[in-house]
């Protein structure tokens, strides 16, 4: 599967010229999904209490009424080994509480003229096989971006605080993603920071190209060498 390059924006206000999310979904992850598939729209904090998880990435505090759900979903995750309590506090999170988070197609990231004019995102997240995304890094080290050295996994949604703090990051993803994306097991994200998109995109031609060169030359030693 690959996915559209979705824009995310973290915002300080509700923008005014861009339609709010209406509906509930399980996981903030599942924006990614509605945002990929073509639907701009931007998220409350409220929009993400139904993912404790998403919620501790995203720095979205929950209401007192729903705070023990994080502790309970921690708890369900180390009950059956798949993390341990001393992860917790090594979880990227963002730094502010947003007010707002728009979700958009890359190439119809909106503009508000009364919150940002020209609302650069924060993100743009791509998901796809890793041949594909191995592309896009290639492009960003080119560019002489930064580039996190660290594989990501669980949770997903960790990567997008990750990749804001220390540059393009990879993950593997994580099986809570998959379910609410419907991502199939070969599917992979690289999160690159949206400050940095335009520098990947315009050293993309030259990768794609050199890698093509490249694959006529290894195929070319593999049928010499006979293997």
């Amino acid at each position: 599967m690959q996915l559209n390059p979705v824009a995310i924006t973290f915002l300080d206000n509700p923008p005014t010229h861009i339609e709010r999310f209406a509906g509930a979904v399980p996981a903030g992850c599942a924006f990614w999904r509605l945002a990929a598939e073509g639907q701009t729209f931007w998220t409350a904090p409220q929009d993400h209490y139904h993912c404790a998880v998403g919620c501790h990435t995203h720095n979205i505090p929950l209401p007192d009424d729903r705070a023990a759900e994080l502790d309970a979903t921690l708890g369900l995750m180390t009950e059956h080994g798949y993390l341990r309590m001393e992860e917790v506090p090594q979880i990227p999170r963002l730094q502010t509480s947003p007010k707002a988070i728009v979700y958009s197609p890359l190439a119809q990231t909106p503009a508000d003229p009364d919150v940002a004019p020209d609302i650069a995102p924060d993100i743009v997240l791509m998901a796809g096989p890793a041949a594909r995304l191995m592309l896009v890094q290639e492009a960003a080290q080119r560019a002489g971006v930064d580039c996190g050295n660290a594989l990501f996994g669980r949770p997903t949604c960790m990567a997008l605080p990750a990749a804001m703090a220390n540059g393009v990051t990879a993950s593997l993803g994580c099986v809570g993603n998959r379910v609410y994306t419907d991502a199939d097991p070969g599917t992979l994200y690289v999160a690159v920071p949206g400050r940095d998109i335009v520098a990947v995109v315009d050293e993309l031609p030259t990768i794609v190209a050199a890698n093509e060169k490249l694959r006529e030359y290894h195929q070319g030693r593999q049928q010499a060498i006979g293997a």
